[in-house]
């Protein structure tokens, strides 16, 4: 992720200075979280969404979080990362948090260790539906599982990753991925919706998607903007019946899709939902 430099455990480096061995706990076997966030003029966008799900996850997977950890250090890391890299009017954020070294049954410090790498927002990798809709389908090699971890951003990306390896050989440009009973879980990088009759769904978390900050901003604001919105549970055969389907990301927004396995779709709410993103998120 090039930024020139990078922050790992509060100091500043080098991007392609060597901060981890290769008995990292993370890189051996997962063992950790991560975080993608948007900064515009120097404000974290959802941060306190971001913040709560972070530690939310790193309670869940029994860290032992020292009294500096709180939101306000992590901010001021990333802001202080931003201004050394001059990004700080519009950049990206990955943040990753993990454990030290040790093996599988051999651990015996709980505490965090984290890096954090920031991108100047232009140079972000542009999807080829900038100002036109996308086109998905169903990611068929495998599953997610529904259960308490579920929906934290795990260090272990397994489904997503192959997920977009297979939306890049069919020339799509995200895969939906599929929970342990065949249902809707999330995409590989965003939450699900699909519109049916005027009425917004997505699943719920229990579902197996991730707790997307983007999703629970838009459960918030939707209601509040006059939108009708409910969770459901969603199968294959419900999103291939939707009159609209839209995903949703902390960095990338609204994105409406085009093209859902062979069917066109319309995307007029779709579009009403982008806007309202965009008007208070830009």
């Amino acid at each position: 992720m090039p930024g020139g430099y990078f922050v790992h455990n509060g100091q500043l480096f080098r991007e392609g200075k060597a901060v981890i061995s290769p008995d990292n706990r993370s890189f051996r076997y997962g063992d950790g979280l991560f975080e993608t966030m948007r900064i515009v003029k120097g404000d974290i966008k959802l941060k306190q969404f971001h913040f709560e799900r972070l530690l939310h996850g790193m309670k869940l997977l029994q860290f032992e979080i020292p009294e500096f950890f709180t939101p306000a250090h992590l901010e001021s890391d990333i802001l202080a990362l931003c201004e050394k890299n001059r990004i700080e009017t519009g950049a990206v954020i990955r943040m990753v948090i993990f454990r030290s070294d040790g093996g599988l049954y051999d651990l015996d410090d709980m505490r965090p260790n984290y890096i954090i790498q920031s991108m100047a927002f232009q140079q972000l990798p542009q999807f080829p539906d900038d100002g036109k809709g996308i086109a998905v389908d169903i990611y068929p090699d495998a599953t997610k599982a529904c259960n308490v971890f579920s929906s934290l951003k795990s260090n272990n990306f397994l489904p997503y990753l192959m997920g977009v390896l297979y939306a890049r050989q069919k020339d799509l440009d995200d895969c939906i991925i599929l929970n342990q009973y065949g249902r809707i879980a999330d995409a590989t990088a965003a939450n699900v919706f699909c519109v049916k009759s005027k009425v917004i769904y997505t699943p719920p978390l229990s579902e197996g998607g991730i707790a997307g900050v983007a999703r629970r901003f838009l459960m918030e604001a939707l209601p509040a903007a006059g939108f009708s919105v409910e969770e459901a549970l969603l199968s294959v055969a419900e999103l291939e019946s939707a009159d609209e389907i839209f995903l949703t990301n902390a960095v990338r927004g609204v994105r409406y899709v085009e093209k859902f396995k062979n069917r066109m779709l319309t995307s007029q709410i779709s579009r009403s939902v982008q806007q309202l993103w965009t008007e208070k998120l830009s």
